[in-house]
């Protein structure tokens, strides 16, 4: 809903104009900046694109050579333009890990035999296609991928969550895919890393399998419903 607001920005003025309510289009038509005219223009415009391009060409540049020696009056440029945050790069996406680790929950009743807990969206069953999720954001699944990335321990939320499936919360159930265990909760439970990776053609159509995984390690130590 944000960000559906903030394209809202987007529409033409005049379009408002002629879809608003008269107490609303005075205010509208308030609303503009004087841009300069003539030669004074066209050397403000020419300004701002030398300054575009300079910060967007540098930075382009760095995703390429890191250790790119840049000199002392762009980075003076770099300090001033980061605060408007307008010719930065994205910050929460600006740089991507280039492995995907997956946290695999898996319950037992006997410690020896472990039955998977599929989530609805992000990866598990290697054979399982992914699902397209867009403008959905699935935010237990979502915030998984980020507890992969780091310690159980900066994850208490993750370790809430797995207590609640030993009792067999229908409320945290709900948020699964299915429940490997509709008779009655697990007395084991244990979060599994796996490395995913996307499969390559051959096998695809050999196994059917969109995915390929290796094991890690685990992710936290086992858990039981005879626990404090």
């Amino acid at each position: 809903l944000l960000a559906l607001a903030l394209c809202l920005l987007l529409v033409d003025d005049q379009l408002w104009l002629r879809i608003l309510p008269a107490r609303f289009r005075e205010g509208i038509r308030g609303v503009g900046t004087r841009v300069p005219e003539g030669g004074v223009r066209r050397v403000v415009v020419a300004l701002v694109l030398v300054l575009v391009l300079l910060v967007t060409g540098t930075q382009t540049l760095l995703l390429f050579k890191r250790d790119l020696d840049i000199p002392g009056p762009i980075r003076a440029v770099f300090r001033w333009t980061g605060p408007f945050r307008s010719l930065n790069r994205y910050g929460l996406f600006a740089v991507m890990t280039t492995s995907r680790p997956e946290i695999q929950v898996e319950g037992s009743l006997d410690g020896r035999n472990w039955r998977p807990y599929e989530f609805k969206w992000k990866p598990g069953d290697p054979k399982r296609r992914p699902r397209f999720v867009a403008p959905h954001m699935p935010r237990l699944d979502w915030q998984m991928w980020f507890a992969a990335l780091g310690s159980y321990r900066n994850n208490p939320w993750l370790m809430a969550f797995m207590s609640r499936l030993l009792e067999g919360s229908p409320e945290v159930l709900g948020l699964l895919k299915d429940n490997p265990f509709p008779e009655s909760p697990p007395k084991y439970l244990r979060g599994v890393v796996y490395d995913y990776r996307f499969s390559d053609t051959s096998l695809w159509w050999q196994e059917g399998a969109w995915w390929r995984r290796e094991r890690k390690s685990l992710y936290a130590p086992v858990l039981s419903r005879d626990q404090d």
